[in-house]
């Protein structure tokens, strides 16, 4: 009896030192962190999963304004690779030098037209919020004088409760980095990237399984590439409308000439928006000088949209990204509304880094649809 009871102990004892044993001994019970029932476990899984997605989702909206700089970043960093390949392509220089002769001409740029063209264009960015309201006020007392019921206080009010919607939510973003520290945080970060963009593409590999890696270089690659062409169309076009808007209007002598072309050729990094309110813009300041110096206004921005939409983006943008111009135009809406102006900014190119990924993503499972056709015959 006594080595009966022994052995009983010994084998007891045995089974609590092995963990896996004893997990799997009725005796002892289900542990509380195990679901043995399929079904509840199964539904368990499903409920963690579910919450990790809606505390995923809360996560990107509390910090969406920080991404949205980050992309911002990516942006900036685009431009500045598209501008130092073209540099190497007739410089023998590394990256280092490319990027800082880049950075360097960009930052000239900026100088001059601060210290030779900053006193002309603040008295001319001054002047034009008086010429802007003359002429929507001529343009009621006309529609009154046509019969129509337009009353100004309403106008203004309609136009006020925009501004305020705006403004609140511009002042929701301004109020977390301000104007100044969010270029100042995307130019910092985009040098940044752009000096050194294939380490910082590995460390976002590093982070992934080893059988998703490839798959993630090649298609970072072609969203650089995306990117890349993109931004050239846009600076092409900015410069293109900036400088024939300028030479234009100065040749028949429109007020506030250079305002006007550096409104429209910042203005045209926004699609379609951009084009509507620089156009608006330079057709009121025209009619403030005559009638027929506001017609030669309408025919100068038909000429500048018309030869920047059929010739400049065929010719550069649209053969690697064809948006929908609807598209283009509901991403900007929404991310107006929910980001100000920032968010405008980058509508278009966050709607083309989606449509690469979805298109991506499509190749990849035509690719494994015609492999599992391949084997199955």
């Amino acid at each position: 009896m006594d080595d009966t009871a022994s052995d009983h102990r010994r084998e007891q004892g045995k089974r609590m030192s092995d963990p896996h044993e004893a997990a799997g001994n009725d005796d002892l019970g289900s542990s509380p962190s195990r679901i043995d029932n399929p079904e509840l476990r199964f539904e368990a899984q499903r409920a963690f999963v579910w919450t990790l997605v809606v505390g995923a989702v809360i996560l990107a909206i509390y910090i969406s304004q920080s991404l949205l700089v980050i992309f911002g970043a990516m942006v900036f960093a685009a431009m500045i690779d598209g501008g130092a390949r073209l540099l190497g392509r007739v410089l023998p220089l590394s990256r280092m030098w490319l990027v800082l002769i880049v950075i360097g001409a960009t930052a000239g740029f900026f100088y001059w037209l601060a210290m030779y063209a900053g006193s002309q264009i603040s008295r001319e960015a001054a002047a034009l919020p008086t010429i802007v309201q003359a002429q929507i006020n001529a343009g009621i007392a006309w529609l009154q004088t046509q019969g129509f019921d337009v009353s100004q206080t309403d106008l203004q009010g309609i136009a006020g409760n925009l501004m305020s919607g705006v403004g609140t939510v511009t002042r929701a973003i301004g109020g977390l980095l301000g104007g100044l520290s969010t270029i100042f945080l995307i130019a910092i970060i985009g040098i940044y990237v752009a000096m050194e963009p294939q380490l910082y593409e590995r460390s976002v590999a590093w982070m992934l399984p080893r059988h998703r890696r490839a798959e993630f270089f090649e298609t970072a690659s072609r969203m650089g590439y995306t990117m890349r062409r993109l931004m050239a169309g846009r600076l092409v076009g900015m410069v293109f409308e900036g400088v024939f808007t300028w030479i234009m209007l100065a040749l028949y002598g429109v007020p506030m000439a250079a305002l006007l072309a550096i409104l429209t050729g910042l203005l045209a990094f926004i699609p379609n928006l951009g084009a509507l309110i620089a156009g608006g813009l330079m057709v009121m300041v025209g009619f403030s000088g005559g009638t027929d110096m506001g017609i030669y206004t309408i025919i100068v921005y038909f000429l500048v949209q018309t030869f920047d939409g059929y010739v400049i983006i065929p010719l550069i943008a649209k053969k690697t990204v064809d948006l929908a111009p609807a598209m283009v135009l509901a991403s900007q809406l929404i991310m107006g509304i929910l980001f100000g102006i920032l968010g405008l900014f980058l509508a278009d190119p966050l709607l083309a880094m989606i449509k690469v990924a979805l298109e991506r993503r499509a190749e990849r499972n035509e690719e494994a649809y015609q492999a599992m056709m391949s084997e199955g015959s």
